[in-house]
């Protein structure tokens, strides 16, 4: 039996600067981890969307109104984490309803992937800020375009609200 020769397959990509640097920033995106954040539109019996400005010397966002919501704690739930959080930020018990949808944004190291729930007040209890933020408004979806909103979700709100109006 004679044995077979394999001539190297010949490179279909072939290395050049420009492939090189493409590769590179490729590479740097795939080391830029994700992050879930949740969030919720909490909407009263009016339509109304619940809208917190965050305080001044916030790092992210300072000054813009935001969704409640945050973070998510290891070993936490993410229906846990915001439950904690809107009472954290509001001092309000929600119920959740149904997901609403998702947003995203980028910081340099970090891409943040939001999960925004739809929810409902529990009781008539009056709002108490942490100090995370400085007000609370709440919304109809024809005042959003004059809302300093943080800009990821601007677009997913306007939609959604307006949606939710029709319905």
């Amino acid at each position: 039996m004679h044995a077979q020769r394999h001539s190297p397959a010949r490179n279909k990509y072939p290395i050049t600067k420009e492939s090189i640097e493409e590769r590179k920033k490729y590479s740097a995106e795939m080391k830029k981890r994700y992050s879930l954040s949740v969030k919720v539109v909490i909407l009263d019996e009016r339509g109304r969307c619940l809208l917190l400005k965050r305080s001044d010397t916030s790092r992210a966002n300072a000054a813009r109104w935001d969704l409640p919501g945050g973070k998510i704690d290891p070993g936490e739930n993410f229906d846990e984490a915001l439950l904690r959080e809107v009472y954290e930020e509001t001092g309000l018990n929600i119920s959740l309803k149904k997901v609403a949808g998702a947003a995203e944004s980028e910081k340099p190291d970090i891409k943040i992937a939001y999960l925004i729930m739809e929810g409902r007040v529990k009781s008539d209890k009056k709002i108490k800020l942490s100090l995370e933020h400085d007000e609370f408004i709440w919304a109809y979806p024809d005042n959003l375009c004059d809302i300093n909103l943080v800009p990821q979700f601007r677009t997913f709100l306007e939609s959604y609200l307006k949606k939710e109006e029709a319905l």
